[in-house]
């Protein structure tokens, strides 16, 4: 217990964590961006359970937003790629 540190004792060690991380705060799109991808995801859900095609292209659609938001590209180019099949598919169905 010799070695406890005080609180007003610099460490190299805290300081350089301190610095290698980088808090970013959101802004309010993005946070809404988000909360539009979880309610996304919450519809492709449901579409998994009923294999309706407008539940995953409504869900598709919040996600790419969300992903776009956070420019994950090759989120939004997967997820656009899902959206144009569930398209192809509900107009041959539905068509």
């Amino acid at each position: 217990m010799a070695n406890k540190k005080q609180n007003g004792d610099f460490s190299w060690k805290r300081y350089i964590y301190k610095q290698l991380v980088y808090r970013r705060r959101l802004t309010p799109y993005e946070k809404f961006a988000s909360r539009i991808g979880y309610m996304g995801s919450g519809f492709l859900i449901a579409a998994q359970w009923t294999i309706e095609p407008w539940l995953y292209l409504v869900g598709f659609v919040c996600i790419i937003v969300q992903t776009s938001s956070r420019r994950q590209w090759n989120l939004v180019a997967l997820n656009l790629n899902g959206f144009i099949a569930w398209c192809l598919h509900a107009f041959n169905t539905y068509l």
